[in-house]
């Protein structure tokens, strides 16, 4: 029988979390002695649903269609996942596979009113942002668990898969340790095919302070130097006010996600099932607490592109690699870990042989960076990220271009933006041809062109 996958994503766990962050996280980081490291795992755009739609489908925004937050407000300029791309999800079922999801999705466009009336309401922010998913719309996941996006941890609620919008469940109790329940009696019940179950935990993503009874209080007592400890953080900013702020509870929710992880690992030990199933911890996305200036996410920057990822496969041992996997590279692989044929839709790399060692990492290899704008004052942007530079440019609203590249190597902290069309040109140059194999036909790419002729 094929090998089991055991998916499970983190919302807004950021990589720094199982690197420098002052946080507690020792079940993921015994998990990480035994498994396959990934350092330079990157979400082409640091956001939840276009990352989603790209880890499922391995298919880039401007072609699966996702190319910002599903929402009321997106909706209205089009963004919706399409239904004709593929999904790792479907190409494992097709395979034999019992297929199934348990937790946040977020890749289903709200109805309205019904989406308003059924599920998570209208937020402050005037938009609806959560949804229920018809069957048809589940891209190969059988067994279903969902919200569509539910930001309130410790009220959630849930459509199970037979469960019609009008009635879902409605749960007291925080959101990670109640999906992780769901998911032990996943994997505790008796089958006769192998199996792929993605959870996906909503914490450590905001609200920040709605955490577990039993959660680890003590960061409470850290100074905000002790908290924040890049050497980029802004010091005397609102952004570094309000990290600091928030750091105590976004801490205590990643070590409390940690034990969860740790519950989902020793299933699969008292199951037997360990020896045959791989198992992968990753995020959609990391944020910055305070380094740049910023808070959140969706920028071009280390803290919010870096992933944490860290694979587990059978007879593998423990190992750091630097091959470089973006968020379209993510379907693909995990379908050739498993040995399933990869779809012929899919633009990501099928990296399963680098990580099992049977091939050496190209350094050669990139990954885009996205962020749509469209109808907002912010800047449309794109960028590529090699082993050794970051480029980005942003097109204004008014029109005006604006371009950096970063060298990683020398400034991984990302203080010193260099503009010479000599170190310039080859990367824009990178950028067009890596715009062009993915199908986006951004307006500043004729812009961008002009300078990788310029150097």
């Amino acid at each position: 029988m094929n090998r089991n996958l055991l998916f499970v994503l983190s919302d807004q766990f950021r990589a720094m979390a199982l690197e420098d962050d002052p946080v507690a996280t020792p079940v993921l980081d015994r998990f990480a002695e035994e498994s396959i490291v990934l350092s330079q795992a990157v979400s082409s755009y640091p956001v939840c649903s276009p990352h989603r739609a790209m880890l499922l489908t391995g298919v880039h925004p401007s072609r699966n269609g996702v190319f910002m937050n599903l929402n009321t407000a997106n909706v209205e300029h089009g963004v919706r996942l399409r239904d004709d791309v593929p999904s790792w999800a479907r190409a494992l079922a097709d395979s034999g596979y019992d297929t199934a999801w348990i937790g946040k999705w977020h890749l289903q466009e709200p109805l309205l009113p019904d989406d308003e009336i059924h599920g998570e309401g209208r937020r402050e922010d005037g938009k609806v942002w959560d949804a229920w998913s018809p069957p048809h719309r589940r891209f190969g996941f059988k067994e279903w668990y969902s919200h569509g996006c539910c930001d309130s941890h410790l009220h959630p609620h849930y459509w199970p898969t037979e469960a019609p919008r009008e009635r879902p469940d409605r749960v007291h109790r925080w959101s990670a340790e109640h999906e992780t329940d769901v998911a032990i009696n996943f994997l505790s019940r008796p089958r006769a095919n192998p199996f792929a179950l993605a959870v996906s935990w909503n914490p450590p993503h905001q609200p920040f302070d709605e955490l577990p009874p039993d959660a680890n209080r003590a960061y409470a007592a850290l100074s905000p130097e002790e908290l924040l400890v890049r050497p980029n953080v802004a010091w005397g900013t609102p952004a570094a006010d309000e990290a600091a702020a928030i750091a105590p509870d976004y801490f205590a929710a990643v070590e409390a996600i940690d034990a969860q992880f740790g519950r989902l690992l020793e299933t699969l030990d008292r199951q037997g099932l360990a020896e045959d199933t791989i198992v992968v911890f990753t995020s959609d996305h990391g944020m910055q607490l305070g380094s740049h200036g910023l808070v959140y996410k969706n920028v071009p920057f280390e803290e919010s592109m870096r992933l944490p990822c860290v694979i587990r496969v059978p007879g593998v041992g423990g190992r750091r690699t630097s091959a470089m996997l973006s968020s379209v590279d993510i379907a693909p692989t995990l379908l050739g870990l498993l040995g399933v044929d990869v779809p012929s839709g899919m633009q990501g790399r099928d990296l399963s042989s680098v990580l099992l060692g049977l091939a050496e990492v190209d350094r050669d290899e990139s990954a885009l960076y996205y962020c749509w704008s469209p109808g907002r004052d912010g800047a449309d942007m794109r960028g590529v990220r090699t082993h050794g530079w970051k480029y980005v440019v942003g097109r204004e609203p008014d029109g005006r271009m604006w371009q950096y590249a970063i060298d990683l190597q020398e400034d991984p902290y990302e203080l010193h933006r260099i503009e010479d069309p000599r170190v310039i040109a080859p990367l824009a140059s990178r950028l067009v041809t890596e715009l062009a194999a993915a199908g986006d036909e951004w307006e500043g790419m004729d812009w961008v062109w002009d300078q990788a002729n310029r150097g």
